[in-house]
């Protein structure tokens, strides 16, 4: 095929684009509007603004980190029941309480104090910035909406691997269309359990009734995922507009269908195979769809035993690890005398878990449950766990047990962001489960980590496959910016009492 036949056969080829980066456009939208309604609401007052008046970065920084702990950047998202908008007005009202009251406690009162007059200016300058911002989270919400109700996404293949990525993709993405073309006889039956499961729509066979499906995009809400046909036609299926293509086979593709899928992809549409779309759409690398191959060509893996990278990340430990232990020290102090007060037994436990290199060492915690909690042996912790002690549930939620940890840290045993160390006795279990499991301890563990701040509490063989996948892309895609990342998320995880 050449390039003169690729432009005559993709003149029908429209890019329908998802949006992205729609939390960046959020941030940037509120830095705006919050610089616009303090200075506009400074202008009415004084007839100037004060640009360089330190507060008012202070205040910015204030609302910017409420929101972004109220999870305001995420639209369709909700916390609590609660959605967008509701959210904006709770965090707003909430910082609006606070900024007021540290204002008003850093000077004397006064009518001439620039502080009182921050107190006077502040309540409707932030009343004016939460129309701004709900609105803004109106518009986002309805520009998602409307670009994946256009989007169509072909997926190549449908055995196992495929139906569950398409049912996680339409988990998160309702509105959004997928084509899957079979690749053999099996696959066959597997999209036709999935229909009758009520996960695909209409499977049909007919190249006439398939092409009138997708050309006129009559796609009804419940029949979002569509069995149209098998890799014999994706000549013709290469022709027509896709937002991507998920590449889902069970091996390669022929010489010929990868030069059918050459057009879109000279057309600026993505092509994915299942790992990199788990990697750039959830942020996770399932150890299942990886093959030795994949790590020997993939790029990233950087944290490479002696390298920048790594002594880098260890001289940010040992000092960050001492602040910590610093600033922290007074809640440590009272969180020990809480926890004799709890219940009798020890203030901190230790336990065996495995570090960097699969080398074991101890981990120390605030304890959290009654003592001798493990005599029938170790065991997965629920989130109802009766063997959690009353302070202990709220030490769990804040994590402020992991707080001893520190010193681990310090000792070099661990670092303060990475995978969470498991212990030994599961370790052998999950070994055997899990593919690709001891890279996981190819870096130091961590006190918090990529898999803590994405992945909800769990204790089952399910939820460690998960959290591998989450630590998988931690370690392929490791930099200073992701672990910046995994601090704010960690903080916000929690400020919301998501902890376990």
């Amino acid at each position: 095929m050449n390039s003169q036949s690729w432009t005559s056969e993709n003149t029908a080829i429209k890019f329908v684009s998802i949006p992205k980066n729609l939390s960046v456009l959020l941030l940037v939208a509120d830095i705006l509007g919050l610089v616009i309604c303090l200075q506009l609401t400074l202008w009415l007052s004084l007839g100037k603004p004060l640009i360089l008046n330190p507060v008012f970065y202070i205040l910015v920084l204030f609302v910017l980190g409420g929101l972004y702990l109220a999870n305001t950047y995420h639209p369709d998202n909700q916390i609590a029941g609660l959605r967008a908008p509701a959210r904006i007005i709770l965090s707003n009202l909430v910082v609006g309480f606070f900024s007021v009251t540290l204002v008003y406690l850093s000077d004397s009162w006064s009518w001439q104090s620039d502080h009182y007059l921050w107190c006077i200016i502040l309540p409707p300058s932030l009343a004016a910035f939460t129309i701004w911002a709900v609105i803004s989270r109106l518009l986002a919400a309805n520009w998602e909406r409307s670009h994946m109700q256009q989007s169509r996404w072909l997926v190549l293949g449908a055995n196992e691997s495929a139906k569950k990525f398409c049912q996680n993709f339409l988990a998160k993405h309702p509105l959004a269309r997928l084509v899957m073309l079979t690749e053999t006889a099996e696959d066959r039956d597997t999209a036709k359990i999935c229909q009758s499961a009520g996960v695909m729509g209409n499977t049909q066979n007919g190249s006439a009734a398939t092409s009138t499906l997708i050309s006129d995009n009559n796609f009804s809400g419940n029949n979002n995922l569509n069995n149209v046909g098998n890799l014999d036609d994706l000549k013709k299926w290469a022709s027509q507009a896709w937002s991507g293509v998920f590449v889902a086979t069970t091996g390669e593709l022929s010489n010929n269908q990868a030069q059918d899928l050459m057009p879109l992809r000279l057309q600026g549409i993505p092509v994915y195979k299942l790992p990199q779309a788990y990697e750039s759409f959830w942020f996770k690398l399932p150890s299942s769809l990886l093959e030795d191959t994949w790590f020997a060509f993939s790029s990233g893996f950087n944290l490479l035993p002696g390298g920048f990278s790594l002594k880098l990340k260890r001289i940010t430990d040992v000092i960050f690890a001492t602040l910590l232990l610093l600033f922290l020290s007074p809640l440590m102090l009272l969180t020990a005398f809480f926890i004799k007060l709890d219940s009798p037994g020890p203030v901190f436990y230790s336990q065996l878990r495995t570090g960097l290199q699969s080398q074991p060492f101890r981990v120390y915690k605030f304890r959290s449950m009654y003592q001798n909690a493990e005599k029938r042996g170790a065991q997965w912790a629920s989130q109802q766990d009766p063997r959690i002690t009353r302070v202990g549930n709220l030490l769990r939620l804040s994590r402020i047990d992991e707080l001893p940890q520190i010193w681990n840290v310090l000792r070099g045993e661990m670092s303060l962001i990475g995978p969470r160390p498991e212990r030994p006795e599961f370790d052998s279990q999950l070994k055997k489960e899990i593919p690709y499991y001891d890279l996981r301890y190819l870096v130091r563990p961590g006190i918090t980590g990529w898999a803590q701040v994405l992945y909800p509490y769990g204790a089952s063989v399910e939820d460690a496959y998960e959290k591998v996948a989450y630590d998988l892309y931690y370690i392929k895609n490791y930099s200073l910016w992701l672990d910046i990342a995994i601090v704010f998320k960690t903080i916000r995880v929690v400020f919301l009492g998501k902890g376990r």
